[in-house]
């Protein structure tokens, strides 16, 4: 717990966060100068509005910060690599995530940070919430609770996306776009070890794999072999949980047994997310020639990008912002919840992930070992996944 504390960005961050006191604030629209603006804004002229959306709901949208206003929902249950930290803690990451929304997409978003481990109250505290937002965004909950709450949120009527999951497969996916492209290979070729069945690995897995989509709007790698802290998962291993069964439907094709070692023996990308330091010269070696690696472990990747490329890596990306190709959300979270609250989806659909995924992709124009991902900082970034977003939904 203490290990950021004691580094000079964490001194420096702590010295932020107490200059600042929190890092969001609400502002009003306008300002209130006369009696006649107070009768306006608030009573009696605001008795208007209030019967129109009593009258049509759908007004809402235009009435109220409805259409720009998603909710940044935690337990803290999974805080970054500190575990369950719980609500408290988590709060300055979640107002670190509504800062984001703002600053890259326009987008007001609040922290809430819910004081419970029960899925089923988190499930009925956001429906209880919804009413006042346009979106719902799902952040740092543990597998497989995670799952669970999502799914069942779905019929929310307003978009409701899990980015531990899904905006991390969205940002691997565009930059394995890019990677293909620079070593050469199709997507289709590709033959992927996933080290990590948590959240984000399963995310990835079924986007990899296209579950759930159609096949002319993605195009599915040839396999993906998930490996968790016993080796790989394959057919056949005991004391399987549900989710972990469910996913050697889509993977592992080969029932390949062994290791991670055995797993990365002729794989062409290695996807880590897991934690620091599990990767030796020697497993990049057994891979297949000009290898991709993603190794997404923060801050300690699976293996340095030093050591990878001595090994014969020829993409090499990391979550860490002091390396090239940082896999980061905030390539796609903004961006997609602007282009589904413009577009007042109901749901966030796969064929909208994979569209956000190829436009982040496209942004690249000539994708380089160095570069087959955007700058995290770009801010025109946000504005093409949500344009290629609206598009999908509408389509």
């Amino acid at each position: 717990m203490t290990k950021t504390l004691d580094t000079a960005v964490g001194r420096l961050s702590m010295e932020m966060h107490y200059r600042l006191g929190g890092k969001v604030s609400i502002s009003s629209r306008m300002e209130i100068n006369s009696p006649e603006d107070l009768s306006l804004a608030y009573t009696p002229g605001v008795a208007a509005p209030c019967e129109a959306i009593a009258e049509d709901p759908c007004k809402a949208r235009a009435l109220t910060i409805k259409n720009n206003a998603v909710a940044v929902v935690t337990n803290g249950s999974a805080v970054l690599g500190l575990g369950n930290i719980g609500p408290l803690a988590a709060q300055p990451l979640m107002e670190g995530k509504a800062m984001l929304f703002k600053e890259f997409a326009g987008i007001d978003a609040w922290p809430l940070c819910l004081d419970t481990q029960d899925s089923d109250k988190i499930v009925d505290t956001i429906r209880l919430i919804s009413p006042v937002f346009g979106g719902i965004n799902l952040e740092d909950i543990s597998a497989p609770r995670c799952f669970e709450i999502e799914k069942r949120l779905l019929d929310l009527g307003i978009p409701v996306f899990h980015d531990d999951q899904h905006g991390t497969a969205i940002v691997l996916l565009a930059g394995l776009i890019n990677a293909a492209r620079v070593t050469q290979r199709r997507m289709e070729d590709l033959q992927v070890v996933i080290n990590g069945a948590g959240a984000a690995g399963i995310a990835i897995s079924r986007l990899l794999r296209c579950i759930g989509q159609h096949r002319d709007v993605c195009t599915p790698v040839k396999d993906v072999i998930i490996c968790d802290s016993q080796g790989i998962i394959h057919r056949g291993r005991d004391g399987l949980p549900p989710i972990k069964q469910e996913l050697l439907v889509f993977t592992n094709r080969e029932n390949r047994k062994g290791s991670l070692r055995d797993a990365l023996a002729g794989a062409d990308v290695f996807i880590g997310v897991s934690k620091g330091n599990l990767l030796q010269e020697e497993d990049v070696r057994v891979m297949a020639d000009d290898p991709v690696i993603f190794a997404m472990a923060n801050p300690d990747p699976e293996i340095m990008p030093e050591r990878a490329r001595n090994a014969g890596a020829a993409v090499i990306g990391t979550g860490r912002s002091d390396f090239p190709n940082q896999i980061n959300n905030v390539l796609v979270f903004p961006g997609l919840f602007r282009g589904a609250l413009d577009s007042e989806a109901t749901t966030i659909t796969d064929a909208m992930k994979i569209a956000a995924a190829g436009a982040l992709a496209d942004i690249v124009s000539d994708p380089v070992a160095a570069c087959v991902l955007p700058d995290p900082l770009d801010k025109k970034v946000a504005s093409g996944v949500a344009q290629a977003v609206q598009q999908a939904w509408r389509q």
